[in-house]
């Protein structure tokens, strides 16, 4: 076997991924011109022009040019379904091709953090790593940033049939709120978005391309990270390949993996890093018996109920007129607005699927449109998606390697609706589905349910069986590399996110996530990348 090729450079840095996290280390840890950065990242350029048209996510989800096709284990908890499950390969990750909303979760998610020994991990910690990030369209407050590269607009067209959503929920006693990221999100509103000027603001676009001109950073596209190379218990560089060859860099300062909860999991795997079980099936040489390893996935499952309506606009019937597809098209260029602009969810509502809950723990994604699943055609009838997820699952499932073998897809098995609370609170998430869209504010436009359907019964068990006939994910898999205290067996990385038995190795990723947010993860990802270089810059004075 010929030896690999050495790659020219002496970096400082080894960044794996240029996806969301990757993309903010990259430039903050290159903005010291003495400092080389390498950063690795298995996809292109993000040269195709769906990749800044917001809906573009319609052509880039699903497409082996930006996702990485991956499927789920067939889910006892979906009667046996098993689920196409995304994620980014393009530079920008996911950031390039996810619904663009930015939501931080609750404070008190990151006060939990603090709870399980994290320090520097509560919400007032990480709140000055948000505002540091953001360029928010409302400008800087004690709540948001500006100036950043992390923009965030409000929508750019608006649905009568979605306000009147917002009217039901409202008439449910749900209070109308108008940001969702001041620490506690539950409440009424319309997303806030990572777009600028009508075009989509990934990671890519806010971070990385502003400093591809510095001399000391480099990227290279079309890479296959196949494994770390570790010596005397130090992470040295990496091997990777990329147009058939294989190739090594080192690094005199850290390997920082930021591929997020899968890819960063399948890296530490194939390099004998994992549960010493797992590795010695696959005959894999174990470094470092670390269980935490590809254990501890956890994921938002949504139900996606469907109503059909009346006498009231939806993408639905928009979408099959050429003249109106033709006007979309018009108001987009010429004005940057329109349907075009569009995140697949516009509304939401974070509220309680019990009142005896603590806080809110379901969040819904209102979207003017209806189809059978990702990557199906719109229906040709004027529908709404009412689609409601549990956001703080207490199911936990595995991502695993299936062979050593760099090109092979992982297993992964979410393990949806494995405990009786997640059936208890999916089931009582339909229920409040079917309230919302009794309420008066809807009976203009007449809902008729479409999915789960009114056969389905209203008893816990029929609930739980439809909610596993409907649930798909909704792209938020975190927590395969969990942060913890030395002492929890499980944990992977301490506090400042150095790997726990190896030295110069970070992760900055979800996986890191000790506990799922209550939310979308795209924008706590991003401040974990964030607050990663801040504390690498800091270990290095």
């Amino acid at each position: 076997m010929p030896m690999p090729r050495q790659l020219t450079g002496d970096y400082d840095h080894i960044v794996v991924g240029a996806g969301t996290a990757g993309c903010i280390l990259a430039n903050r840890l290159s903005a010291d011109p003495n400092t080389r950065v390498l950063i690795l990242e298995a996809g292109g350029n993000d040269n195709w022009i769906w990749f800044h048209i917001p809906v573009g996510y319609l052509f880039a989800i699903g497409n082996p040019r930006s996702d990485w096709m991956f499927r789920t284990e067939a889910e006892p908890g979906l009667n046996g379904r098993s689920l196409a499950y995304p994620r980014g390969k393009v530079i920008g990750g996911c950031s390039a091709i996810n619904a663009m909303i930015s939501m931080r979760g609750q404070a008190a998610d990151y006060d939990h953090w603090r709870q399980l020994g994290l320090s520097g991990w509560s919400y007032s910690d990480v709140l000055p790593v948000f505002r540091r990030l953001e360029d928010h369209f409302l400008g800087e407050s004690e709540h948001h940033g500006a100036g950043g590269g992390w923009r965030i607009e409000a929508p750019r067209l608006s649905w009568a049939v979605l306000d009147a959503v917002g009217d039901a929920a409202e008439q449910m006693g749900i209070r109308r709120i108008p940001d969702f990221n001041t620490g506690d999100n539950e409440g009424i509103s319309y997303f806030h978005v990572n777009q600028k000027r009508g075009r989509r603001w990934s990671s890519a676009r806010g971070f990385l391309k502003p400093a591809l001109n510095r001399s000391n950073l480099r990227l290279e596209t079309q890479v296959l990270v196949d494994r770390l190379i570790i010596e005397k218990g130090r992470a040295v560089g990496v091997r990777f390949q990329q147009n058939g060859e294989t190739i090594e860099a080192r690094t005199k300062g850290e390997v920082i993996l930021s591929a997020g909860s899968i890819g960063s999991v399948q890296v530490l795997q194939r390099s004998g890093i994992g549960p010493a079980d797992w590795l010695s099936e696959l005959g894999i040489d174990v470094v470092i018996d670390k269980p935490g390893v590809g254990r501890n996935l956890q994921d938002h499952l949504q139900q996606r109920a469907i109503y059909k309506v009346s006498g009231v606009k939806t993408l639905n019937e928009t979408y099959y007129s050429l003249l109106r597809r033709g006007l979309m098209g018009l108001d987009y260029a010429f004005r940057r607005r329109g349907p075009l602009t569009m995140a697949p969810s516009q509304l939401g509502i974070f509220t309680r699927s019990d009142p005896r809950r603590d806080r809110a723990n379901i969040q819904f994604h209102v979207q003017p449109l209806s189809l059978d699943k990702f990557g199906d055609p719109l229906h040709r009838f004027p529908a709404i998606t009412v689609s409601a997820c549990n956001l703080r699952p207490t199911s936990r499932g595995t991502v695993r390697i299936r062979s050593a073998g760099i090109d092979e897809a992982p297993s992964i098995a979410p393990n949806y609706l494995a405990t009786e609370d997640d059936r208890q609170v999916a089931a009582d998430a339909i229920r409040v589905t079917r309230r919302l869209m009794k309420q008066s504010a809807l009976a203009p436009y007449q809902p008729e349910e479409y999915l789960p359907g009114p056969s389905v019964g209203d008893d816990d068990a029929a609930l739980a069986k439809a909610a596993g006939d409907i649930g798909t994910t909704i792209f938020h898999p975190v927590g395969t590399a969990k942060m913890g205290t030395a002492d929890d067996p499980m944990a992977v990385v301490d506090e400042r996110l150095r790997f726990y038995g190896i030295d110069r190795l970070r992760i900055a990723d979800a996986s890191i996530m000790p506990t799922i947010t209550s939310g979308n993860t795209n924008t706590p990802t991003a401040m974990i990348a964030e607050k990663a270089a801040m504390m690498i810059l800091e270990d290095g004075r």
